[in-house]
């Protein structure tokens, strides 16, 4: 039997309703983290919240202590928003009858999920990025791994909100406090935001996530106050960067969909701050994780909307890493001709580039051993499908960027190293694959990146093939034991 709707008031105070991770516990069906958020937040007994959904107590109590236990049950669910008063659509359901009739429950400027489109104006932006680091520096890592880890949001729902990046920023309203920050400040803090992002360039992983965080939410408050219009403009390029590389860690920690959300949030800070070369390579770094996911022609859409936006802003250097996401693109779609031609258009951008110390620091990087990398990558999914053809050029292409690189960029140096024992498998050089899988295991250990492990597990089946072979097995031990840890 369906349930009628709620008769009585909400149970549930306003200011529960509009925390993120409560939302985001509603959102996917946590029961267990929505009924201690209730507990602790709402003021409400294990008996009361069993009464108030139709549950037993006994019930109530399962859920709480195995989060394994779901509910989904369609009545029940629809119990649970009636009988506490929780709004239909935050959790998957039509408006509840009783909706209409009770006063509008108060909404922060919940991040999540992708589709949510708020005005590209800058005090929106600030209050997006106060809301975003509030809700992450004050969760647990447990919390944080059941709340955060949803997956990547893609089509329409991920696309249609970027579209006001190709339009001019909307005028800020007058703010009240006057701000004191001075150019020798603001210098610090680029000073501050290239450290963190050549600190995860070198090492991966979301190690030191939280000071990125807490330097973020500091600059956001920077921004509540009316600063200079030249130092404005810089705090939001330097909230960019930070956005940028805290979405780079959320996304080498597994949070997926978080780190979606900082990469809005560093896309938006970049268009506040006039910054369109930057904001073109946040949607490169959006385009590179729909690759991850198996979504080329979203990543295409984003790298379009990337060439688009940073028309005339971005230079040689900033236009060749474009093309080589779309080389990357062409190439998961089976297009092989086209990944040739945006390669070879790769190339002929970074001839054209001035020198690498002139470049801004977050592009300076990209040089022939990044397009060998990009370039012996995609090979090397081609060479799956046919090895004869694409395995060894793909090897040839991975020991130039291992060359260029070298194993200073430790996530970049690793995922090299895993994609060349790979290659060696496929062209059937079991001894060359053992001790490049020796080398990639031990490169492996060096950093935190999820990314890193994923790539490993996939080189793990490998070598499952050759199970007889004993110094295979050897290796396939020590890909098992970093995994395990």
């Amino acid at each position: 039997m369906t349930h009628t709707g709620q008769t009585r008031g909400p149970l549930l105070p306003a200011e529960l309703l509009a925390r993120e991770d409560f939302r985001l516990a509603l959102a996917e069906h946590d029961f267990a983290a929505v009924f201690g958020l209730i507990k602790k937040y709402g003021g409400l007994s294990q008996n009361r919240i069993a009464a108030a959904c139709q549950l037993t107590p006994g019930k109530v109590s399962v859920i709480m202590s195995d989060g394994s236990k779901r509910i989904t049950s369609f009545e029940v669910i629809a119990r649970i928003a009636d009988g506490l008063g929780i709004p239909g659509g935050l959790l998957g359901l039509a408006p509840r009858s009783w909706e209409k009739h009770s006063a509008e429950v108060p909404v922060t400027m919940a991040v999540s999920p992708a589709a949510l489109d708020f005005p590209w104006q800058s005090e929106v932006t600030t209050a997006l990025a106060t809301e975003l680091t509030g809700t992450d520096l004050t969760l647990d890592r447990r919390t944080a791994a059941r709340l955060l880890a949803g997956a990547a949001v893609t089509g329409t729902a991920l696309l249609d909100p970027l579209e006001g990046w190709l339009a001019p920023a909307l005028t800020a309203s007058e703010r009240r406090r006057p701000g004191r920050l001075g150019t020798h400040d603001i210098g610090q803090l680029e000073h501050a935001a290239a450290a963190f992002r050549r600190w995860d360039h070198r090492f991966g992983g979301g190690l030191r996530a939280k000071a990125v965080l807490g330097q973020l939410n500091d600059t956001a408050a920077m921004l509540e106050d009316r600063q200079r219009p030249d130092i404005e403009g810089r705090l939001h390029r330097v909230m960019a960067q930070l956005a940028g590389t805290a979405a780079t860690m959320m996304w080498d920690s597994g949070y997926q969909r978080r780190a979606q959300d900082y990469y809005r949030l560093a896309l938006r800070s970049a268009h506040a701050g006039g910054d369109r070369a930057f904001g073109a390579n946040v949607l490169a770094g959006m385009a590179r994780q729909m690759l991850y996911t198996d979504r080329p022609g979203d990543a295409l859409e984003l790298v379009r909307l990337a060439q688009e936006g940073s028309h005339g802003h971005a230079s040689p250097r900033v236009r060749a890493m474009l093309r080589t996401r779309e080389a990357w693109a062409y190439a998961a779609t089976g297009r092989v001709a086209a990944f040739r031609r945006a390669t070879e258009q790769a190339h002929e951008e970074l001839a054209s580039a001035g020198a690498a110390e002139d470049e801004p620091h977050w592009i300076a990087y990209f040089d022939e051993a990044e397009i060998s990398g990009v370039t012996g990558g995609r090979l090397l999914d081609l060479a799956r499908t046919d090895p004869g053809s694409y395995s060894k050029v793909a090897a040839d292409h991975i020991r130039a960027a291992l060359t260029g690189r070298g194993t200073e960029a430790s996530r970049s140096h690793a995922l090299d190293r895993i994609g060349l024992a790979e290659a060696q498998f496929l062209m059937g050089d079991v001894s060359g694959a053992i001790e490049e899988t020796r080398q990639a295991v031990a490169a492996a250990a060096l950093t935190k990146s999820d990314r890193v492990r994923t790539q490993l597990s996939g080189l793990y089946r490998y070598t499952v093939r050759e199970s007889t072979n004993p110094a295979v097995k050897e290796a396939r031990d020590s890909i098992r034991e970093l995994l395990a840890n």
